[in-house]
């Protein structure tokens, strides 16, 4: 069994177009260094994948919720954020298959996830020219909707910053404050350590590659740290 028919048994769809999927893996630093590959990068297939992912939930969420449009608004934010597709991509493998330079190859975890999160919405996009929208809504609801009762009992769609404070003024009444600890690199390209802490208390760190990016780093580890995820 080739490797894109082990993806294809993955995903549970069986191509009619084998290189719509193989494109859908392939990112653009791999053509820079394969001018002469027969396929495109799959930026084009990002493209339409965000746009049939993005009604496929949020249709979703229309028919089954009738709650105001802010809360769905912010339910279907946390379904297809970046985080979220890039997990959804590792449990089903997809980070095997992908096409990539060498330097992409030894890249930081998080340059990797957007990578991840993009292939795997022209994966959608590719399923979508393929299958037509039935089926690339049924891969979407399968795949991507079946987190969602985790994110309402959780609060997950509310940002990690937002339910912190939440968090630390109904237990312990304090407002947590954030502190830059470290920081490196040209003005283009910093990176931030930052603290979150209750009083004089350092609860957690955070990093990333701007100041807010490490505060909700931060927070999303002072809450696992202190059990208040749930």
């Amino acid at each position: 069994m080739n490797q894109l028919s082990k993806l294809e048994q993955k995903l549970g769809i069986k191509f009619n177009n084998k290189d719509l999927l193989k494109q859908a893996l392939v990112h653009r630093s791999y053509i820079n260094e394969n001018p002469d590959f027969y396929l495109g990068n799959n930026e084009r297939l990002e493209f339409l994948g965000d746009a049939v992912l993005e009604l496929a939930v949020t249709e979703y969420l229309y028919r089954n919720y009738p709650n105001p449009e802010g809360e769905l608004t912010s339910w279907r934010a946390a379904l297809v954020n970046s985080k979220m597709l890039a997990k959804i991509a590792r449990r089903l493998g997809i980070n095997k298959y992908l096409f990539l330079s060498k330097g992409e190859e030894k890249d930081t975890p998080r340059a990797k996830e957007c990578i991840l999160a993009n292939a795997f919405e022209a994966i959608i996009g590719a399923i979508y020219l393929d299958k037509g929208y039935k089926k690339a809504k049924e891969f979407v609801d399968k795949n991507i909707i079946k987190e969602l009762p985790e994110i309402l009992e959780k609060q997950l769609y509310k940002d990690p910053k937002s339910r912190f404070q939440e968090e630390a003024q109904d237990r312990v009444g304090i407002t947590p404050t954030y502190e830059v600890l470290e920081e490196w690199g040209p003005d283009h390209r910093k990176h931030f350590i930052v603290g979150v802490f209750l009083e004089n208390d350092l609860i957690a760190k955070g990093e990333g590659d701007s100041k807010r990016e490490a505060q909700e780093d931060a927070a999303k580890n002072a809450l696992e740290k202190k059990g208040w995820n749930s």
